[in-house]
């Protein structure tokens, strides 16, 4: 009976807990929220202007798109939008590096700002602790707003922080994953992308950078872009960091001499990739394909919380998935594609639709945990017919991918931060473009052949009651490719738990 007692009484603080949790959230959330604010309208006069007009008058309706795979293109690119910028920059994150790349755009955000350009940046909480003081620093500047997206109270590492994340644990586990840059309305960058060295080719060994891939976006598409990102940064769950972090600050003088040194360190200098050409030429407008049937999508801030699943991404990519007659391809860096997704790829497959997952092998993962899950499905998938590639480790540095994209019938295709998991699917806010302009479908075609080709890939079959990996005319290997006991190990266990969907 004491046992029985003791339970009860435990249930019961818990359960306390957890309401004065959710109580104390509400209050901090209606103190903390800061005022209103929305995109700025087009206008003109700005160099942006006078590059997309011209274009826009004579695409009326239509969406400019050129795919970014390179990941110099995509730094230049980024860089390039802040230095033309003449009335707004609006950005979201969900990774921004203090690192060299992190810095340098850091630099170029401060340089536009000093020319009177308007600045938001709206940056997911989980990844700037220990940064705080920095983008506090860049909040101090009178055109920066730096907002935090679902943040913890507690920004240190101790205790009282460790405390909240438990309390909070399944809302503080839903992440804004969505990558967006808007200048002046006129241009946008989005896909899959984070801010940091591993995203633009600069990470240093003994790390791998990433391959990925990004739309730069103009004409109509960005007007569902801009209202995303007001819909986010007006939410009740993103908060100005003056608010989370009241009286903590860099002097923004003190950060910009620590930007300055930084940069101009010779060994970063050297680091850094060599622009030619001008800001102008950078962007490469002029490989803008302008087309009438491109959408953006995005999950709405509310899936933060959980509310209205009605209006995610699912609703959107499933049925796109469901639709197809006779071929699919899927890239993702994360592939746990749960039942509903799973039972979706094996009907495909079952009625003569080809299907192909391209994903990271293990020895390139760097999410263990997610590799075991997604193991669960391969065999199974595998035995349905499906065709799966993951990538393999090339020579130094080795570059993991981390584009996310879809690839449907030939004439429909998906570029995005969607990783065909359990997270992207329902936990995290995600975005992307919808596309099905033949021109535009056949360039994302050519960067899924080369990524199934036998320099990037092996092919995974099933052979007896094992898995072979082969790479074209190689021996077949029947063990997971260049990995550890270790990882084959946590591999294993994880894939018999019942997390996936977390994943």
């Amino acid at each position: 009976m004491s046992w029985l007692l003791w339970g009860m009484t435990t249930l019961g603080l818990l359960i306390a807990v957890g309401l004065l949790a959710v109580w104390w959230t509400g209050r901090f959330t209606k103190r903390k929220q800061g005022p209103k604010s929305s995109v700025r309208p087009v206008g003109q006069g700005g160099r942006l202007d006078d590059l997309l007009s011209p274009l826009e008058a004579r695409h009326p309706d239509h969406s400019g798109v050129r795919l970014a795979d390179d990941p110099v293109d995509a730094l230049r690119t980024r860089h390039a939008m802040a230095q033309l910028a003449s009335r707004s920059l609006d950005l979201m994150y969900y990774i921004w590096d203090d690192d060299l790349s992190g810095r340098f755009l850091a630099q170029a955000l401060l340089q536009a700002a000093d020319r009177g350009v308007r600045v938001r940046l709206l940056l997911d909480d989980v990844n700037v602790l220990n940064r705080d003081p920095n983008y506090r620093a860049l909040d101090r500047h009178p055109q920066i707003e730096v907002r935090l997206f679902n943040p913890i109270r507690n920004r240190g590492r101790g205790f009282r922080r460790g405390l909240e994340i438990l309390l909070n644990l399944l809302p503080y586990n839903r992440r804004m994953h969505g990558k967006l840059w808007i200048t002046d309305g006129r241009l946008a960058m989005s896909g899959g992308r984070n801010i940091g060295d591993a995203y633009f080719g600069l990470r240093r060994p003994p790390g791998h950078d990433y391959d990925d891939l990004d739309t730069l976006l103009a004409g109509r598409v960005l007007r569902d872009a801009e209202a995303l990102f007001d819909q986010f940064w007006n939410s009740g769950v993103a908060f100005p960091i003056r608010t989370v972090l009241p009286g903590k600050s860099t002097r923004l003088r003190r950060f910009r001499k620590r930007l300055t040194r930084h940069l101009e360190n010779p060994e970063n200098a050297r680091r850094l990739p060599v622009f030619a050409g001008t800001a102008e030429e950078a962007l490469a407008l002029d490989a803008l394909h302008w087309a009438p049937g491109v959408d953006f999508l995005g999950d709405p801030p509310h899936k933060a919380l959980a509310k209205d699943p009605d209006g995610w991404m699912p609703a959107t990519l499933l049925p796109l998935l469901r639709d197809a007659t006779h071929s699919i391809r899927i890239m993702t860096p994360y592939f746990v594609p749960g039942k509903s997704g799973f039972s979706a790829l094996i009907a495909l497959a079952q009625a003569g639709v080809s299907v192909t997952v391209i994903t990271n092998g293990l020895a390139l993962s760097d999410n263990v945990l997610v590799h075991g899950a997604y193991r669960w499905y391969r065999a199974r998938l595998l035995a349905a017919g499906v065709t799966i590639y993951e990538v393999a480790p090339q020579d130094p540095p080795k570059r993991m991918l981390h584009a996310k994209a879809l690839e449907i019938d030939g004439n429909r295709a998906f570029v995005g931060s969607f990783n065909f998991d359990q997270r992207s699917a329902f936990m995290n806010t995600e975005l992307g473009i919808v596309f099905d302009d033949p021109a535009l479908v056949g360039q994302l075609q050519a960067l899924f052949d080369k990524a199934c080709t036998p320099t990037q890939a092996y092919c995974v079959s099933r052979s007896g009651r094992w898995l072979a990996w082969s790479r074209g005319d190689g021996p077949q290997v029947f063990r997971e490719p260049e990995s550890s006991v270790f990882m084959r190990g946590v591999s294993f266990l994880v894939g018999h738990m019942p997390i996936h969907r977390f994943l």
